[in-house]
């Protein structure tokens, strides 16, 4: 279980976090003063610590930096009730993870809290490589396939060397474990680690997370932003779906690969940074740059040193490998004691196309084992979609069934034959409702479990249960505040 530690000499304020962050999966724990929670700090170890900056014996800026000295891969969120502007500039200058401002907004206090809890995550927990994954605390790239093997070769030539990496796949075939991989095996790998999905933030809101902003620089732009490369100075930045960048992010990101320099957006001060890039894309960045939709010249630069990562179908020999490894994940997780699968159930999975790749199959394991009320999953425990495409297999009621709330196929087609403009996005819109809708009612509404199964931030949930429709009043209930110091 994580461990949130705060740092806070007001005990009405602690008491208060404590009460409305701690959860079953949640611990929260406090110190009354700045000497207590750098002991703390080394003595639990916690995943996330949100420090106050006034504190009885030192500054929180300098508990900080104590911190820091320790374990600089802790993220630290730091709170005060005095709102300077050096103050934050500061503080996210040095590398903490946010600064939020008291009284506390505890709808963005446990957002901050869940993506800081998310880094850490990203940080401590390995992301290893091999065939026999038997450390279940630990992240693992599997399969034991020539295609496998020539990925983790490529990971242990790349990993010691201070280069940009570009991994290339399908999505769900684990580019984010490889990138953890090089980072764990790297020369910074005590340094922080970050992962940013360029798909999942607006073009205006990415520059301005990757690179920061000047007071004014836009509207809503209040005081000046330290961006994540100034933060993670000196550590490793995971930079997903890059081939969904705008030109003038491209421009910078190529500056920043060049010659680690950039300018905040609205800036024309020039601002160095030392961070190692990985990034990764399953979109086709040689069309993109023919049709003039992707720098060239970034292109070339990315393109220097990479990792293709293989389809599931492309290696199902590791099937079996895979199926083992996330039964035993889900037997911890789950609290069973599942020893394998039958024979026929075996072959559907090796006969699958798995178009959703390694993260598909993790998915269709879990099901299965969700379902089963033994201890060996049968061809009745797998989800229906695994059998599309085996016709001997498949019960043509229950794929009727599985389609039935949307087909994709002849949405579009009717979308065509009534010349309606914006395909993609009512497509998309479509989808986003069907899937949001199916997964809210799986976790009871409870968002946070909800954006954590779907892979994004509740912000982004939020945002797209707004732009549906979809979101509750009640939510704002939470939104309560805190008495300043």
């Amino acid at each position: 279980m994580p461990t949130l530690l705060v740092i806070d000499d007001e005990p009405n304020i602690a008491y208060s976090i404590e009460t409305c962050l701690a959860t079953d999966t949640l611990k929260v724990v406090s110190a009354a003063t700045a000497k207590k929670g750098i002991q703390m700090v080394r003595d639990l170890k916690p995943d996330a610590v949100l420090c106050d900056v006034r504190l009885p014996d030192m500054s929180g800026l300098e508990a900080y930096q104590e911190i820091k000295r320790f374990d600089p891969r802790v993220p630290v969120i730091i709170i005060t009730a005095y709102a300077r502007t050096e103050t934050a500039i500061e503080a996210m200058r040095t590398g903490a993870f946010e600064y939020l401002l008291k009284p506390v907004d505890f709808a963005r206090l446990e957002e901050v809290i869940g993506k800081a809890l998310e880094m850490s995550r990203l940080n401590r927990i390995p992301a290893l490589m091999g065939s026999e994954p038997a450390d279940l605390s630990a992240d693992h790239i599997v399969g034991n396939s020539q295609a496998m093997q020539d990925v983790y070769k490529t990971i242990g030539r790349l990993a010691p060397q201070n280069v940009p990496v570009l991994i290339l796949g399908e999505s769900g075939t684990g580019k984010e474990l490889v990138a953890r991989a090089i980072y764990h095996y790297s020369q910074r790998g005590t340094k922080p680690f970050l992962a940013i999905n360029c798909a999942a933030l607006p073009e205006t809101l990415l520059e301005s997370e990757l690179f920061g902003h000047e007071r004014g620089a836009f509207t809503g732009a209040d005081t000046r932003r330290i961006g994540k490369f100034e933060q993670v100075n000196g550590g490793t930045i995971f930079l997903d779906e890059i081939g969904d960048m705008s030109p003038a992010t491209q421009a910078k990101a190529l500056r920043l690969l060049q010659q680690q320099q950039f300018e905040r957006v609205g800036g024309n001060q020039t601002v160095e940074t030392d961070v190692r890039i990985i990034t990764a894309t399953n979109r086709d960045l040689t069309g993109l740059v023919e049709a003039g939709r992707y720098r060239r010249d970034l292109f070339y630069r990315l393109n220097g040193f990479t990792i293709h990562l293989p389809p599931l179908r492309e290696r199902l020999e590791d099937i079996p490998l895979l199926a083992e490894h996330f039964i035993q994940l889900n037997n911890r997780d789950l609290k069973k004691n599942v020893r394998g699968l039958t024979a026929d159930a075996m072959e559907i999975l090796r006969r699958h196309n798995w178009p959703g790749n390694v993260r598909e199959f993790q998915s269709a394991i879990k099901f299965a084992m969700v379902k089963t009320a033994g201890e060996i999953l049968t061809l009745d425990c797998l989800p229906d979609s695994c059998r599309v495409g085996n016709p001997a297999e498949a019960r043509p009621e229950a794929i009727a069934t599985s389609v039935a709330r949307l087909d994709v196929q002849a949405l579009t087609q009717q979308l065509l034959a009534t010349d309606e403009p914006d395909v993609y996005d009512k497509i998309c819109h479509a989808v986003d409702r069907v899937v949001l809708e199916e997964v809210l009612k799986f976790v009871h509404h409870n968002q946070q479990k909800a954006a954590e199964r779907l892979g994004i931030s509740r912000m982004t949930l939020r945002s797209k249960l707004r732009g549906l429709g979809l979101l509750l009043d009640k939510n704002a209930s939470s939104e309560t505040t805190e008495p300043t110091k």
